[in-house]
């Protein structure tokens, strides 16, 4: 069954029959001679819906649709019979002309979706907008900046007080035509409104000159049209234009007009005296034409990322370790291929790993003046998981690094490490350590504890000797080692501090220690927060008793699903103790 609709545009009729499945059937578009009679111009053809709401701009006004005051959102069709009224009464009533008509009628949604708050009976929605608009004549400036691309909170300042019509401020309309004209999309020309609004107050003929004239000296109209729209003040004769002056440094390094066009983008704003002080930088180093103009095509987000701050940050950073010019500029020509911010964060985090691991900051200036390319292509692993991945210690890495720096790529993160072979004398000196502590030579128990070692043989007895020193019996301590010999890879302090948690906060016995030696091996933090919460389960009365091995050796999600979600509020005080225990930690 069909139901006929009847749509009216301009001067033409269109019969539309909709199926219930909601496809359009026209039969015939006929176009109304002058004396009344018509012919058909067109042959049966079906179309979907689907497509029938779309703006001008290709927005998909299914996502636009307004409200319908009921909890619901207006059909496609409601939304095209108003768009058509709308277009027939500024086409047809207003005299504007039928392709700013369309525009308008086509992209001011939310303009469109006030109209229809009216609407009670949703069949006759083309007939109550034409209707509407026969008796209420309405702001034709709110549709006409909407469809330049401005929200209303936006233009509501530029609204005239005393204007109603377009047709009433023909200087405004000429220079949008203007804009229509030399090829910029309408739904741009609301920044340029909004950025340059003098702009929009030229005589005539004073705006097409000053587009011809910025078409003279950048050479490409599309080019134009892309930096106009995301500096409009180019426009204005009087004002600096830094922009022009890096078009020209660009252009006079062999930068084509398409790299404008491929590389700025209208969601991202441009400082650009910061890039043109970047690139008097750049020259400063002894960068030639030729040789800037490879680096911005190769690497465009040095200059264009955060209007180039990042590379200004690489090149002070560099200059702190005392780069020469050569230095940096030979850098920046083999940049590698990733971002600026990458590279930079790189080169801190290299930084703090040669600091962390004891390096004499001399010899950590000269790694950053001649392998900065080295240092800002990888990221490097944690020290402590380097070190213990290279079962090595801090002074022998250093040596390493500096012997060959080339061995960093090895330790970025994501690479396999294999640990490094001992060296004969240190091997001879933790043999002998562990000799002296009665271990059987070459016995299961001395290798485990060569493996798992680090640091050198003096280390390892200072360390022995705090844990003597904290109360353990000296034999308690040995077999400690044979149990956890990674125990002793720890400072005297960090030993001294989990020691003094688990003893004198939490009561435990040193000979508890003694039957888990491993608790030893667990970070702070964890220790605490573990203990601490099984301490609060202990008072709500919803755990027995347990031994240290219970608390700390099950995985943090065995945890919290055996022992902290038997209290309903179990999870919450664990959180709150987590935040607490790692934020005191940090500071």
């Amino acid at each position: 069954m069909y139901h006929i609709q009847n749509l009216k545009r301009s001067s033409f009729l269109r019969w539309v029959f909709v199926d219930l499945t909601g496809n359009r059937f026209i039969s015939s578009t006929k176009s109304i001679r002058p004396n009344g009679s018509y012919h058909d111009t067109q042959n049966p053809r079906f179309y979907t819906t689907k497509a029938a709401c779309k703006t001008k701009n290709g927005q998909n006004l299914n996502d636009l649709l307004p409200d319908d005051g009921n909890g619901g959102l207006w059909s496609r069709v409601a939304c095209r019979e108003a768009q058509d009224a709308l277009l027939d009464y500024l086409h047809s009533t207003r005299s504007l002309q039928f392709v700013d008509a369309e525009n308008i009628s086509r992209n001011s949604p939310k303009f469109l979706g006030k109209l229809l708050k009216g609407v009670k009976n949703k069949e006759n929605v083309g007939q109550f907008v034409t209707r509407y608009l026969r008796y209420h004549p309405i702001n034709e400036f709110e549709p006409f900046f909407e469809s330049m691309g401005l929200e209303p909170y936006e233009f509501s300042t530029f609204l005239p007080r005393n204007l109603m019509f377009l047709s009433d401020d023909n200087v405004l309309l000429e220079n949008y035509h203007v804009f229509c004209q030399y090829g910029f999309a309408p739904n741009k020309i609301g920044k340029i409104y909004k950025e340059a609004k003098d702009v929009f107050r030229y005589n005539h003929g004073v705006l097409s000159s000053r587009l011809h004239d910025l078409q003279n000296i950048i050479l490409d109209q599309s080019t134009v049209i892309k930096l106009v729209g995301l500096c409009p003040s180019l426009l204005i004769p009087d004002a600096i234009h830094d922009v022009l002056k890096v078009v020209k440094e660009l252009k006079s390094s062999g930068i084509m007009n398409g790299w404008f066009i491929e590389n700025l983008s209208e969601e991202n704003s441009y400082d650009w005296r910061h890039i043109l002080e970047l690139l008097c930088l750049f020259k400063r180093l002894g960068c030639e034409n030729e040789q800037l103009g490879r680096l911005v095509n190769q690497h465009p987000t040095l200059l264009l990322n955060n209007s180039g701050t990042t590379s200004v940050l690489i090149i002070s950073f560099l200059t702190k370790f005392g780069a020469t010019k050569t230095n940096i500029l030979s850098f920046f020509m083999k940049f590698p291929e990733i971002k600026g911010e990458e590279c930079l964060y790189n080169l801190r985090r290299s930084y703090h790993f040669l600091l962390d691991i004891e390096m004499e900051v001399d010899n950590i200036a000269k790694l950053f003046c001649t392998h900065p390319y080295l240092l800002g292509s990888w990221s490097l692993k944690g020290v402590k998981t380097a070190l213990n991945s290279l079962n090595s210690g801090k002074k022998r890495l250093c040596g390493i690094i500096m012997k060959n720096p080339q061995e960093l790529k090895n330790l970025a993160i994501g690479t396999k490490v294999k640990p490094l072979p001992s060296s004969k004398d240190c091997t001879e000196e933790k043999t002998k350590f562990l000799l002296d502590l009665g271990f059987v030579e070459d016995s299961n128990e001395m290798k485990r504890a060569l493996k798992r070692f680090r640091g050198r043989a003096g280390e390892l007895q200072e360390r022995f000797d705090c844990l003597v020193n904290m109360g353990f019996d000296r034999k308690d301590v040995v077999e400690m080692l044979k149990s956890s010999p990674q125990i002793v890879n720890q400072t005297k302090e960090v030993l001294e501090m989990k020691i003094g948690f688990l003893v004198n906060e939490m009561g435990y016995e040193l000979t508890c220690l003694c039957g888990y030696p491993s608790s030893l091996s667990y970070a702070i933090e964890t220790v605490k927060l573990r203990c601490m919460m099984y301490n609060w389960l202990k008072e709500q009365g919803v755990t027995n008793t347990m031994a240290l091995s219970t608390i700390l050796a099950c995985s943090e999600k065995q945890f919290i699903k055996d022992k902290v979600n038997r209290h309903p509020k179990g999870i919450q005080v664990y959180e709150m103790l987590k935040t607490q225990i790692y934020s005191d930690c940090v500071i």
